[in-house]
């Protein structure tokens, strides 16, 4: 948990950042790439991670952060607003911090350090005193959210949202103030200045930076602007159980006692589908992954143009360990270059002088290897990240080569056969599916403890609870605890920040042990929807050590390949729930955009997105009932909305291409600290005891998702439209449609037949809600409406000849 001052909290994380991880021979401490195509990693020296830590950096908007990702830099999925812009978390080795900072971003502490704080208001404070002077004219406000909630120790908060109509102009200031209850005066129970919040250069609304922690419950309120504009709202409750009775039946729970690595789920998940043979089936998915396993590989040398290393021909489990090689003075003037090998050992001579002084160069020492045909049957050897290697080599002893992996026996270092359980009563595909995964990201320990405890739940609590019995019994349940095996195993085992799998598509130049941290494919930026290849940002097509390296094409790894394949073998799947960490969010597509002008993919339907709001109401509300953690309103919403642009995710893939409602959890909310009135975060790993109540309260919530799943798979109720006039004056009245439960609404304003071809009811703006329509005469609409689960209004068939949709005039003065 983040941390202001300087308790030994701060240091417990910083420990889990560094586990030790040992080279066989250290690489050169070489200052990082300052070209603005990458920030390539280099995380590695004898022993330690090279002080790689959780890092604050803060950007002005979402343009720095596209630009983040551009440079390959290792964003945590978390995006907090400050004063001053944007905060978001990034894994960064000291030297990589500084090259950042020499291309002028803002670099700060670690997440357990503060002390910037004062520093980032004067810097804002500065930039808003520098802004374009206000025009004068009176603004008007569309108050977009206004709520109360509790979290935790039942501590209340307020969050509000406020799109103004001179927000463009940086000047622009918005104050909230609230009552303390019905009957109470406004200001009464407090006052605040709300933050500007800008994307891409683009203003989209003020709020404030985190909710506000309030003493009494707020009825209504009041924003003003310093540009005249004013608007007073009711303020609603935000989330809230949505069980009357959660303790009423016998419900058993807390099945994961220790973070766990792939093989260990995996082997939790084939004992379930054999103590459970009549609920469930274990799918194993076709493709299978890269494996555990690295090429072993020496270095030799301690500066650039003078280093030279080799890679083992085979993985280091499969005789690559076995190698060795020397570099030898012959003690003698004029000796010649040469290589021998015998067995394993591979043994270099190095050249000398008349005087007997060394003369190989790292260059002619790589080609005379290679060129040795024993040699290169066991190994390459390349200078040092493409240098011309014209240093003279020095001699060293011999050194054995290492694949440096440092997983138990238990671990299998072959290709891994990825599971699915698929937990239902009826799976023959009359169900309505559900597909739940974790650990896309390596090093998001508590993902698949998540998937873990909602499969121990379902199955454990089926004979006994008769709410557990009809999520079952009605849906066709796929769990994928562990998407990516290969990288979670080395995240738990070598290198804890470890985010993308072990597939190294690096050229020799890219390759050396110092890079050992740095290779792999970012799963979640490898699918085939919005992706880098089509121009989206989020993600590097370039940079093989970007750790959202989106692989060298769209869904060239197995592990992409076998989430597009259960969906497209189990058409049945119908909604998802994406499970990765940490911050507290709960999010859903679209979840990518173009740089220029913003160009976000299609946002969903009015329709649509109300059914994402609503459900998550009910879904996040099932989260807050394990120890009263609550979701902010600021981080609910599609990911471009309050995150940030994620090129070529799976949300999107399965949404785009196959019409799957798809959710996306960041379990790890900030813990609220009353006695320093911030918010903490909690990291990629917090302490175990921390770890368990993410994982005990978001399975709760996946159970809340399922519970909506079988209202979706059940639902046979038609929904409700009424037309409601919302503005008249002379010459024009608009009007609007509201609905009893999320539904689209098709109309027309020409006495026609309303069909699905007919205009359909909008969104007016992002977070803003159903548009309004104005006619200037007269004017008869006809409409219908059609929920999320295909049910028609008045069973009217649009595609048919019948009249009984919605008729009434419309009148203007």
């Amino acid at each position: 948990m983040r941390s202001t001052g300087r308790s030994n909290q701060p240091r417990r994380f910083l420990a889990l950042l560094v586990l030790p991880l040992a080279l066989a021979v250290s690489a050169p401490g070489f200052a990082n790439p300052t070209t603005d195509s990458t920030v390539a990693p280099d995380r590695s020296s004898t022993g330690e991670q090279n002080g790689v830590g959780l890092m604050r950096i803060v950007v002005a908007d979402k343009s720095g952060i596209d630009r983040l990702n551009q440079l390959g830099v290792d964003l945590a999925e978390y995006v907090k607003p400050v004063d001053n812009g944007i905060e978001v978390h990034a894994v960064l080795s000291p030297e990589e911090s500084q090259a950042l900072r020499d291309k002028g971003f803002d670099v700060q502490d670690a997440i357990s350090d503060q002390s910037d704080y004062a520093q980032n208001m004067a810097e804002r404070s500065a930039a808003i005193r520098a802004a374009t002077a206000a025009t004068g004219a009176t603004d008007t406000l569309t108050v977009l959210r206004a709520e109360w909630f509790t979290s935790l120790d039942n501590q209340v908060f307020l969050n509000i949202e406020v799109k103004s109509s001179a927000g463009t102009d940086s000047t622009t200031v918005l104050t909230a103030s609230w009552d303390s209850g019905p009957g109470t005066e406004i200001g009464s129970g407090g006052t605040a200045t709300m933050s500007r919040f800008t994307d891409a250069g683009q203003y989209m609304y003020h709020r404030f930076s985190n909710p506000v922690p309030i003493t009494a419950k707020p009825a209504r309120a009041t924003i003003t602007s310093n540009k005249g504009g004013s608007a007073t709202i009711d303020v609603t409750k935000w989330l809230g159980s949505p069980r009357k009775n959660p303790g009423k039946h016998p419900y058993v729970s807390d099945f994961v006692d220790h973070y766990m690595d792939p093989t260990e789920v995996t082997a939790r998940f084939t004992g379930l589908a054999a103590e459970f043979p009549g609920l469930t089936q274990l799918i194993d998915l076709p493709y299978k992954t890269n494996g555990y396993r690295r090429q072993a590989q020496a270095q030799f040398g301690t500066a650039a143009a003078s280093t030279v290393y080799v890679t083992s021909t085979t993985y280091g489990h499969e005789g690559g360990n076995d190698i060795t090689m020397a570099l030898l003075d012959p003690g003698t003037a004029n000796a010649p270059l040469t290589v021998s090998v015998s067995g394993k050992a591979v043994t270099v001579r190095l050249a000398t002088n008349g005087s007997g002084a060394i003369t190989s160069t790292a260059a002619q020492v790589a080609a005379a290897v290679n060129a040795n045909a024993d040699a290169a049957e066991l190994l390459t050897a390349s200078t040092y990240r493409g240098n011309a290697g014209t240093g003279v080599v020095a001699a060293a002893p011999v050194t054995p080569l290492t694949d440096n992996l440092k997983a138990p026996a238990s671990v299998s270092r072959d290709p891994f056969q990825m599971k699915v359980l698929r937990i239902g009563k009826h799976r023959d595909g009359s169900k309505v599916g559900v597909f739940l995964y974790c650990q896309e990201h390596a090093r998001e320990w508590v993902t698949p403890l998540v998937c873990v405890e909602s499969a121990e739940r379902l199955l454990r609590n089926y004979a006994k609870d008769p709410n557990t019995r009809k999520i079952v019994d009605d849906l066709d349940i796929f769990i994928l605890p562990v998407v990516n095996p290969d990288g979670a195993h080395y995240s738990m085992y070598d290198f804890n920040m470890q985010r993308r799998n072990m597939t190294n598509y690096c050229p020799a130049s890219n390759a050396d042990p110092g890079r050992r941290n740095a290779w792999g494919v970012d799963i979640n930026r490898n699918f085939s929807v919005g992706s880098v290849f089509d121009g989206y940002v989020g993600a590097s097509a370039t940079s093989c050590t970007s750790d959202t390296f989106a692989g060298p094409s769209e869904l060239s790894e197995p592990e992409a390949r076998n989430e597009v394949w259960l969906v497209d073998t189990f058409p049945n799947i119908k909604l998802s729930m994406n499970t990765h960490s940490y911050g507290g969010y709960f999010m859903w597509p679209p979840g990518a955009y173009k740089a220029e002008g913003r160009e976000v993919l299609p946002r969903v339907d009015q329709g649509t997105e109300a059914y994402f709001w609503t459900s998550s109401d009910y879904i996040l509300s099932r989260v807050q009932e394990y120890r009263g953690t609550a979701i902010w309103p600021g981080r609910t919403g599609p990911v471009t909305d309050v995150l940030y642009s994620a090129a070529g995710n799976s949300a999107d893939e399965h949404w785009y291409n196959r019409g799957i409602i798809g959710w996306d959890f960041e379990v790890g909310a900030d813990i609220y600290d009353p006695a320093t009135g911030r918010f903490n975060a909690v990291g990629f790993q917090p302490p175990f005891a921390e770890g368990h109540e993410e994982a005990m309260e978001f399975a709760n919530g996946n159970i809340g998702i399922l519970e909506v799943a079988r209202a979706y798979a059940t639902d046979k109720s038609q929904p409700r439209t009424a037309l409601e006039v919302v503005k008249r004056e002379p010459g024009a009245t608009a009007f609007t449609f509201s609905t009893s439960e999320p539904a689209n609404v098709y109309y027309t304003l020409d006495g026609s037949r309303p069909t699905y071809n007919s205009p359909k009811l909008a969104l007016a703006g992002m977070r803003e809600g159903v548009q309004n329509i104005t006619v200037n005469s007269d004017t008869m609409v006809n409409w219908f409406s059609i929920d999320i689960a295909g049910n028609v209004e008045g069973n009217y068939k649009p595609d048919g000849e019948g009249k009984n949709f919605n008729k009434q005039r419309v009148s203007v003065q």
